[in-house]
């Protein structure tokens, strides 16, 4: 389309005009009537509205995607597959990294703890800042290594949310409970003789209980049919060193339990 010299000048005009007023930026090359959108008409109004309002009445119902992605994960790589697929948790798109497991899945003691932390979210991989240090220590007091190859002295840990909560904070409960199929799938699959049931979150999550370690450590409880000692959390312990007594006698529980086989 040509335009006329005076329409050309009329135009420069305009813009030297925008430009002193302050415009910077060229929005869209063609220009919106505004005065045209309001003679909109009120059908057509009604007809919009009504189309947003059923989409807001229709929300997809995560929780139920995520069993469904969890149940038909046949090993663990397809676990850690739907995993990284699945965009329900808002945690995901802070999170540098899916931290999914760590050690060997033939191991008879499974731990699993609540969340990463910011080493964890940028490794990849469970319990490897300060607490996870502390965390192989104390296993290796028994007898326990997670790069173990001989099943027996291995262990197999992963977490409750696979996601860094921002700024190190507790798992929500909504957190916990859409991502307890996908932890449920894990076990299942991982088969293990006992669980290590490490820190609050994880020990509420998989008892389902609102006792905290405190009141549940020093007895044996079951997940799913299967042996599950709570313990403090390292972190915990790093804070209080009083109560690495108490830590201890859990370990020598968890350390018999695996003598008896």
């Amino acid at each position: 389309m040509t335009m006329e010299p005076q329409e050309y000048h009329e135009a420069l005009a305009q813009l030297a005009w925008q430009v002193e007023l302050g415009a910077d930026e060229a929005i869209g090359a063609v220009g919106v009537d505004r005065y045209a959108e309001k003679l909109i008409p009120k059908k057509v109004e009604k007809t919009v509205e009504k189309q947003s309002s059923k989409v807001v009445d229709e929300p997809v119902d995560i929780s139920a995607e995520a069993a469904r992605l969890a149940a038909g994960s046949g090993d663990l790589e397809a676990l850690r597959a739907a995993l990284e697929g699945f965009d329900g948790c808002a945690l995901k798109r802070g999170a540098r990294n899916t931290v999914f497991s760590d050690g060997n899945p033939a191991a008879r003691v499974m731990i699993i703890g609540e969340a990463p932390g910011r080493d964890e979210d940028i490794q990849g991989k469970p319990f490897i800042g300060k607490s996870g240090q502390l965390l192989d220590k104390m296993l290796a007091a028994i007898g326990l290594r997670r790069n173990a190859e001989a099943a027996e002295e291995a262990v197999y840990i992963t977490n409750v949310l696979p996601w860094r909560p921002p700024q190190n904070r507790d798992p929500l409960d909504d957190e916990k409970a859409m991502m307890k199929p996908f932890l449920m799938r894990h076990i299942e699959l991982v088969k293990p003789q006992v669980l290590l049931l490490v820190g609050n979150p994880s020990s509420q999550t998989l008892l389902e209980t609102d006792q905290g370690v405190t009141r549940l450590r020093g007895k044996w409880h079951k997940v799913a049919g299967i042996p599950a000692l709570s313990i403090f959390h390292p972190a915990y312990l790093l804070r209080v060193p009083a109560k690495k007594r108490e830590a201890w006698a859990d370990l020598l529980m968890l350390k018999t339990k695996l003598d008896e086989g």
